[in-house]
Parts: structure tokens; C-alpha cells; sequence
């Protein structure tokens, strides 16, 4: 699985997602630091990578267009680093592969994670 990392999280994330076994690049690599949701939504779409982000707006899209992808992983939670979270993310991401590689949204904070199948509303 290939995971694009928002801007709003720290680049550190891809050397813990790399070390697990996934494809990881943060957008600073590839695109620029202005770019707005939309933006990284489609580079993830067309590049099939899984955006984990902190943003809402990401589900609101998702919601929005009643788009089959990308999917997405939001960390909710006060700590955003990987020290933190890391632990519950690479959980998270392991048992809901099969559903993020088909299209989700998968909603995660310190105590639960939340999976919903793209699109949303139908």
C-alpha cells in the first residue's frame, strides 16, 4: 500500500511507515506546500495512494462528491507525532488494508478507529 502524508503531519511519519513495510511520501516531496485538498486528492487518486492526513476536509470531499477514492486515514487525536501514534496507525492500517486498498475512510484516534466504505452516503 502507497500513503501519501499531508502536510499537516511531520515528514517523520514516512521513515515509521517505511520501516512497516509501506510505500510512503510525504507531499512536501511532491507537491507544493500551498496546495489545497483537492490537489492532493487527485495526485493520491491518479499516483493510487492512501492520503493520512489530520484534516476533516479530506472526509468532507470524500462526502461531497461521492468519490470511490482516494481512500483516506485521518488521525484525530491531540498528538499527531509518530512517537505518539505511531503503534495505533500501523495497527489500524494492517487491519483495515483490504478496505483501504478498495476505497474507505477510516477515521482514528487514541481509543477507536472508525471504517467507512467509499463511496459515502450510499
Amino acid at each position: 500500500m502507497k500513503i501519501l502524508i499531508d502536510m499537516n503531519l511531520s515528514p517523520r511519519w514516512v521513515d515509521l511507515l517505511a520501516s512497516a513495510g509501506f510505500e510512503a511520501v510525504h507531499w512536501s516531496q511532491v507537491g507544493p506546500a500551498s496546495a489545497r485538498e483537492d490537489e492532493l486528492t487527485r495526485w493520491a487518486a491518479k499516483h493510487d495512494h492512501v492520503v493520512f492526513t489530520s484534516d476533516l476536509d479530506f472526509g468532507a470531499i470524500l462526502a461531497a462528491t461521492k468519490a470511490r477514492g482516494p481512500s483516506v486515514l485521518q488521525l484525530r487525536n491531540d498528538l499527531l507525532t509518530p512517537e505518539a501514534m505511531g503503534g495505533t496507525v500501523l495497527s489500524a492500517l494492517k487491519q483495515t488494508r483490504a478496505e483501504l486498498e478498495s476505497g474507505a475512510l477510516v477515521s482514528l484516534d487514541a481509543a477507536r478507529a472508525r471504517l467507512r466504505v467509499l463511496p459515502l452516503g450510499e
